[in-house]
């Protein structure tokens, strides 16, 4: 497969993917892995996103989005090929990863922004832009997080996000829990954090978001590459395979 790529520009952000191969082994009821079958989420998935460019991810449920971003994050080491990634690494992939419900807003501020690489002197500077962006008060910030609706703590996380200055950014389908007027503003910060040279990957399955805050697209089947291209030609041509049910051929290595 060719490598595809976001238009090339200039900063501090860059990943770059080769020829990845990530695996997945299904587990007994007790949680031991199986022998003999081994499925492929990923398959020989290749591209480089730099500085200053959005690289869209679309793809039906189970195709290997959440499984590639979970990747470049570092949760997950691949099976084969390689990820780099230049720069701090930000993500919103899951909501509840790095938080604990028993804990305050505030405390989960803290402990975000830390486990984003940030010290807590930097986080206690940036405490009050956390805060205003989030548009909780501080009472509310001082219950706890079990005590928040799913979009509340939406709000807490991505504002931590927003104030981490990452160099990279990963954002999966968590957006779509929030309210209109959040949403609108974090998708203004993600344009902000590109145009300041951060390497963005949006996976999504609003198709209207990736048209409009993505440079680049690629098209995921079965783990495989199907399509990649700019946003408009390529969201067509996934739309039009899905009316027509067409599946990617399966590749091993």
């Amino acid at each position: 497969m060719t490598p595809a790529s976001a238009d090339p520009g200039h900063g501090h952000g860059r990943i770059i993917v080769e020829n990845l191969w990530q695996e997945f082994r299904p587990r007994s009821v007790h949680g031991h892995r199986r022998r003999g079958d081994t499925l492929w989420a990923l398959r020989d998935v290749s591209f480089t996103v730099r500085s200053g460019r959005a690289l869209g991810v679309i793809g039906q449920n189970g195709s290997g989005k959440t499984t590639l971003l979970k990747t470049l994050a570092g949760v997950l080491a691949p099976s084969r090929g390689s990820v780099a990634t230049h720069g701090r690494v930000s993500s919103l992939i899951d909501l509840t990863a790095g938080v604990n419900r028993d804990l305050t807003g505030n405390e989960n501020i803290m402990l975000g922004g830390v486990l984003l690489g940030m010290t807590r002197a930097e986080v206690r500077a940036k405490y009050d832009e956390i805060v205003r962006f989030s548009g909780l008060t501080h009472s509310f910030l001082e219950q706890p997080l079990s005590a928040y609706s799913t979009g509340m703590g939406l709000r807490v996380a991505f504002s931590v996000v927003a104030c981490s200055e990452p160099s990279i950014l990963l954002v999966d389908e968590v957006l779509a829990v929030g309210d209109e007027a959040f949403q609108r503003d974090c998708l203004e910060r993600i344009n902000a954090f590109r145009d300041a040279g951060c390497a963005i990957v949006i996976a999504s399955h609003d198709l209207d978001i990736v048209a409009a805050h993505t440079d680049w697209v690629l098209v995921l089947q079965n783990g495989e590459v199907t399509h990649a291209g700019e946003p408009a030609p390529t969201i067509t041509a996934y739309e039009e395979a899905m009316r027509g049910g067409v599946s990617s051929p399966k590749k091993e290595p």
